[in-house]
């Protein structure tokens, strides 16, 4: 046993943080209550520092951990604890108890530490998620904006593919400026929609009852949204350029993958850090963020073979990727889903999760091993044509 080991154990919430230190011999030798402003952190920080800990344990509580880790991780070794996996067990608990728990799980190597990114990556993941809730607010002031229009009797929505194309912008950024003659608006429509449901019919849906006060409202729709877009280019602007300053390789090998683009390899990146060595294993990866089937089985009946929880802005960004890549034309990935769903008969997005998954399976191997994306459908398309122009060479010669 190390008898220098001393070790600390904090309880974190949103204004206060119970701290218990601990000898190698189990032995309590501090004991104290902080609350949760920098200074406060900071005395901790030296009363840790003080009793001699180089060691200190935590839960991962909301955000609120956050602070207490920069305030510490230059000073000692940190760990960072999933509540699930050292809860309790019921009973006599309190803010102290937990704290104490927590101080004797480190002592004893029990707690299995979470992923936390350097500070760089951190920031990088600030600006990833802040996109995340923007296209979030986008969609929403999307929806009001044709809730507001519908009330003015405006039904073109009901004849466009979405309300984010051209023609729908075109003729509500018309209306805003006061143009409200249905002859005028019909010729900011795509003559494909025109043609399809009829002058007639396009005419009569962008025609409505637009008052002063309809028109300011839309107005301000349209401002909310201009400023959205805004903030996401600019957002994904400054985590493009920090790719291209961090990880330059990573950021260009994951671009040769299937469907993925500018916007999905700086998440990728933002949400891994591009670096593997916290993950023994691809299948640790993919636990991680969510995508393993779980195993749920009881008497040889299984009751649930949902894919488990994890890291949900990667999970999503990998099911956009797995769309767009089931939809590419000659790579593994659309001839995958093809079989799936059209031979085999399976459900859709099923086969979208699965492919995700194949797609995080990969990205762990090419940045693990520092290797472009090598498309195994193409490579036997290509391996197939050389035999068959082998075979015609040979029939060839033989014929001569």
């Amino acid at each position: 046993m190390d008898r220098n080991r001393i070790v600390a154990g904090l309880d974190v919430h949103k204004d206060s943080v119970f701290l218990c230190i601990m000898r190698y011999d189990e032995a309590i030798i501090f004991e104290k209550t902080y609350g949760t402003l920098t200074t406060q952190l900071r005395q901790m920080r030296d009363d840790m520092l003080c009793h001699g800990v180089t060691e200190c344990a935590m839960e991962s509580t909301a955000v609120y951990w956050v602070p207490v880790w920069n305030e510490l991780c230059d000073y000692m070794t940190l760990r960072l604890a999933n509540p699930h996996f050292i809860k309790q067990l019921p009973g006599r608990k309190s803010d102290t108890r937990d704290a104490q728990w927590i101080a004797e799980c480190q002592l004893k190597k029990l707690i299995k530490e979470s992923f936390v990114p350097n500070p760089a990556v951190q920031d990088m993941r600030k600006l990833n998620r802040r996109i995340f809730n923007l296209n979030e607010d986008l969609t929403y002031n999307k929806n009001k904006l044709d809730a507001a229009m519908q009330r003015c009797g405006f039904r073109l929505s009901n004849y466009v593919s979405n309300t984010g194309g051209k023609s729908y912008q075109s003729v509500v950024r018309a209306i805003s400026q006061g143009e409200t003659d249905a002859e005028k608006l019909v010729l900011l429509v795509h003559g494909r929609t025109v043609n399809k449901h009829g002058r007639d019919t396009i005419a009569g849906s962008v025609t409505g009852n637009f008052s002063p006060t309809d028109i300011a409202v839309i107005r301000q729709y349209l401002a909310m949204i201009d400023l959205i877009n805004n903030q996401i280019d600019e957002c994904q602007k400054a985590l493009a350029a920090m790719c291209e300053e961090h990880f330059p390789e990573q950021y260009r090998r994951l671009q040769t993958i299937p469907g993925v683009k500018e916007r999905a390899a700086t998440a990728i990146i933002a949400e891994t850090g591009a670096d593997m060595s916290m993950f023994a294993k691809a299948t640790n990866l993919v636990g991680w963020c969510g995508l393993k089937p779980r195993n749920d089985e009881s008497n040889r009946r299984i009751k649930s073979n949902r894919i488990t929880h994890g890291n949900r802005y990667l999970r999503q960004i990998l099911i956009e990727i797995a769309w767009v890549a089931s939809r590419t034309r000659n790579c593994f990935f659309s001839n995958f889903s093809y079989v799936q769903v059209t031979v085999k008969k399976k459900r859709k997005m099923k086969i979208q999760v699965a492919i995700a998954r194949k797609i995080l399976v990969a990205v762990w191997h090419m940045l693990s091993n520092e290797e472009d994306f090598i498309d195994i459908y193409l490579k036997r398309l290509e391996e197939q044509r050389l035999i068959q122009l082998q075979i015609e060479q040979l029939e060839s010669s033989m014929a001569l």
